[in-house]
């Protein structure tokens, strides 16, 4: 059939079909459909309907979702006895109407978490056990509330050091180091049903791996389940060495928990003198030359992303037996994190859509590695 026959050919089956939407442009979730979901992260700007083109492509493109923020703590419950749902119902809603696998993230993380939370009424360190009850209070509301309808929690985020050690925070301090036990096992009471997740950055990396190794061990020596592992993917275009992301992936799953890519983006600006990953606490002041491409991408960039993006998504189809899931942050290039950190105002181009949410030549490297 020549080319203008398949043009009057869908012309006319468009005339006799009005119904019949023709997709012309590939799918991620489609692609990948026998290897893993895919899927994006939506901030709550979207989720509550206030841009319906970039809903309209994530229901295209995805098979999952992840709230970026509105389910962290500050968010549903910022006061005692305070919860705020109106966001995480919505997001709820969205998922359900398309068949979509939910991602909740995230129940424990010593970030974006009220001082209240640790402190007692005189603004002093609350003990272990009033930190404990308030732990489970808040993941038994939460996870009861959507026990069936969210599938996926991240549980624990965040807890282990670049060395490898368990990372001090008021987690730790109040409770000890068995918060973890207690975050596990109290998410498993109240959805027995769930994937429960422990989520981190730079997992990638030999020290960080080989702390997490330990940490997700001894939950398991002390009975208490983790499903999965979720490797934030915040990269750029040299770390992770593909190697070292292999070992990790390998690793893990020797374990007998599934891997799940959490927060893919790859960031293309030059690196402050800061470690490679997401602590948030990192900050650096804006420089003009760390932000090259301001007036838009060069084709040389352009195409050593797209080259990036299909080596890395080649890594994940080689280990498809032991990953389920890959979630990117975000949607498009406007609206990613990746512009404001760790240098706020910057022009980063991390995702596969652009800000016009066209797909950019990483998305078609990325289809065409899985034909």
């Amino acid at each position: 059939m020549s080319k203008k026959t398949s043009s009057v050919y869908l012309f006319i089956l468009g005339i006799l079909l009005p119904g019949m939407i023709i997709h012309a442009q590939p799918s991620l979730k489609v692609t990948f459909q026998n290897q893993f979901l895919v899927g994006a992260a939506l901030s709550g700007h979207r989720i509550m309907g206030k841009d319906r083109a970039a809903m309209d492509l994530v229901k295209e493109q995805f098979n999952t979702l992840t709230p970026e923020n509105d389910m962290k703590w500050e968010r549903m419950h910022p006061k005692p006895g305070v919860y705020n749902f109106t966001v995480a119902d919505r997001y709820v809603e969205i998922g359900e109407s398309q068949g979509m696998h939910l991602v909740a993230h995230t129940l424990i993380w010593h970030n974006q978490t009220p001082d209240w939370v640790f402190e007692d009424e005189n603004g002093n360190p609350t003990c272990r056990d009033t930190l404990l009850m308030r732990m489970r209070d808040h993941i038994y509301t939460i996870m009861s509330r959507y026990r069936g309808k969210i599938q996926s929690w991240d549980v624990v985020n965040e807890a282990i050091n670049d060395d490898g050690s368990l990372r001090d925070s008021k987690w730790k301090q109040i409770i000890g180091d068995d918060y973890l036990e207690y975050a596990f096992t109290y998410a498993r009471e109240a959805d027995p049903g769930a994937q429960l997740i422990y989520n981190d950055f730079s997992l990638a990396s030999r020290a960080k791996r080989e702390g997490t190794l330990k940490m997700v061990k001894h939950l398991q020596s002390k009975g208490v389940r983790v499903d999965a592992i979720g490797m934030q993917g915040h990269y750029d275009m040299t770390y992770p060495r593909l190697k070292e992301l292999e070992a990790s992936i390998e690793a893990f799953a020797q374990l007998g928990v599934q891997v799940v890519i959490t927060e893919l983006d790859v960031s293309v600006l030059p690196w402050p003198d800061l470690p490679p990953g997401a602590e948030v606490t990192g900050r650096f002041q804006y420089h003009p030359e760390l932000d090259p491409y301001k007036e838009g991408l060069p084709e040389n960039v352009q195409q050593d992303l797209s080259e990036r993006y299909a080596s890395l998504f080649r890594v994940f189809s080689r280990h498809s037996d032991k990953i389920s899931r890959v979630t990117f942050w975000g949607v498009d290039d406007g609206k990613s994190w990746k512009n404001n950190f760790p240098v706020r105002g910057r022009t980063d181009y991390a995702l596969l859509f652009d800000r016009n949410l066209k797909p950019k030549p990483a998305f078609d490297a990325v289809i065409k590695i899985n034909p």
